[in-house]
């Protein structure tokens, strides 16, 4: 059985693709948690958000862990604090 939404209208996360990139993620998710925190949502539509939420949180942890392992390997599996000039 497939599941179909109650409103029809509403759900962010209802098939949202991902974004393309972590700083569209990034920027997607902070837009989120400012409409969150103000409040203004309706119950259906704030669950909604946390939902989409939760997928951009986690589609960002696999970005950056994908980055880490690939400085590791650069650097020969040791990580090394950014020297910034």
């Amino acid at each position: 059985m497939a599941k179909s939404s109650a409103g029809g209208a509403g759900s962010p996360s209802a098939d949202v693709a991902l974004p393309a990139t972590y700083e569209a993620a990034l920027a997607e998710l902070e837009q989120l948690v400012s409409q969150m925190e103000s409040g203004a949502l309706p119950l259906e539509q704030l669950l909604g958000s946390y939902q989409r939420g939760a997928q951009l949180l986690q589609f960002c942890r696999t970005r950056l862990e994908a980055v880490e392992a690939q400085v590791k390997l650069l650097e020969d599996g040791q990580l090394k604090p950014w020297d910034e000039a």
